[in-house]
């Protein structure tokens, strides 16, 4: 007698992020983003690529729940924002953001600017890096290892290189122990040096994290080094969305030639 075969079961990664159908129009001659439809999955670092102007900031900003949609969905976390819907409040705290001009207070050490992660989870403003708690500050300096700057804790952020301000700003994002990190334009007022290394060190932290990383960038070599997928932006509208496995960098380069037939959008996973 044959005992049965065992069939592994397998799941489908759980989607974290989900536009469908999403218009944003900022008045009447502004349409920002155009019927977006897009899903991204847990663990997946996905490259947003376009030109300024494209949209790419606009949908990220629809992540975060800094802005609604004027029509269609966006369901971050199980939590869906809609036209009419209250701000998805719960589903932001787990929303890290790194910003392309920083955002540090200069005349803080990185240590304190670091701390600021945690505001949302205090009470009361604090006045000084003593006026945090003791975890706060050892969760701050443990993130702060981990992007090389330890060692420059007490240090006032405005003497650091634009390099390591943005690392700062990484480890700020951390604190938060987000399960999605935004990076809007992380790298655009860094050299290429610092620019590659900055990239590499949320590419290293997504893995260690198991973090989901949507970074809008419009350096198509870089778009390719740190994601696993780019989803193209132009006026709006999705035009490209490819594992980065199956691009090669004319393909991707087609998200800036409006003059050519709009590539035909592969959905990924």
């Amino acid at each position: 007698m044959h005992e049965p075969e065992l069939t592994a079961v397998t799941h489908a990664p759980e989607a974290v992020v989900e536009l469908a159908g999403v218009h944003k129009r900022f008045g009447p001659a502004v349409h920002a983003l155009d019927d977006v439809s897009l899903t991204v999955h847990a663990g997946e670092v996905v490259v947003l690529l376009g030109a300024s102007g494209s949209g790419k900031s606009t949908l990220l900003r629809h992540v975060n729940g800094l802005h609604r949609p004027s029509s269609g969905t966006v369901r971050v976390l199980g939590t869906t924002s809609a036209p009419q819907a209250a701000p998805p409040c719960a589903a932001a705290a787990q929303v890290g953001m790194v910003f392309q001009q920083f955002h540090l207070v200069g005349s803080l050490t990185v240590l304190e600017n670091a701390c600021t992660g945690a505001l949302g989870t205090l009470r009361g403003p604090r006045l000084g890096l003593p006026t945090y708690p003791r975890r706060v500050r050892a969760a701050a300096l443990e993130q702060l290892e981990r992007v090389g700057l330890a060692d420059q804790r007490f240090q006032r952020a405005d003497t650091l290189s634009g390099g390591q301000q943005q690392r700062v700003a990484v480890a700020r994002a951390l604190l938060q122990r987000p399960r999605i990190l935004l990076a809007d334009e992380p790298v655009a007022s860094l050299d290429p040096e610092s620019a590659e290394q900055v990239l590499q060190l949320i590419a290293t932290l997504a893995r260690e994290d198991r973090l989901t990383v949507l970074c809008s960038l419009h350096q198509v070599d870089l778009a390719l080094a740190l994601g696993e997928r780019v989803v193209g932006l132009r006026a709006g509208r999705v035009v490209l969305d490819r594992p980065v496995a199956e691009l090669d960098h004319d393909t991707a380069m087609a998200v800036y030639t409006p003059r050519t037939p709009d590539p035909v959008p592969v959905l990924a996973r």
